[in-house]
């Protein structure tokens, strides 16, 4: 667990996995992790040092995923940062009136617990925390 918060990972709405992921392969030489679920959507991720990029296709209709490719197209969808004590973070959010998308901590990805902030809340920025 790190001493202070850091860029866990940037999430990318993309309609086809391995097309997007083709890319990140093919022309940078990163290869992905193996494919992961959650949320209804498909995950693969992409290690770049401390960080990775999540690359997220949707598995239903329903999905924030394919709401969010349904109203923005592909693009960035959130960032994840991993901070040194989740509960500690989101007693910190609701003392200073940042409204939270998940009341408590959920499974995510490789199932490390998430909760999410809502954009309005972050200069239109969906924000992800982890632990």
């Amino acid at each position: 667990m790190p001493d202070r918060p850091r860029i866990a990972h940037v999430g990318i709405a993309v309609p086809d996995l391995e097309a997007a992921a083709a890319f990140y392969r093919d022309v940078l030489g990163v290869e992905p992790h193996s494919r992961d679920e959650a949320d209804g959507a498909a995950i693969v991720s992409l290690p770049f040092g401390d960080s990775e990029v999540e690359l997220l296709a949707p598995l239903k209709t329903d999905s924030p995923i394919a709401k969010f490719l349904a109203k923005r197209g592909p693009g960035i969808h959130h960032i994840c940062y991993r901070v040194p004590d989740l509960d500690a973070a989101i007693r910190a959010c609701r003392a200073g009136g940042y409204r939270l998308v998940d009341e408590v901590p959920r499974a995510g990805a490789g199932g490390r617990r998430i909760v999410f902030v809502h954009p309005k809340a972050t200069a239109g920025i969906l924000l992800e925390l982890t632990d």
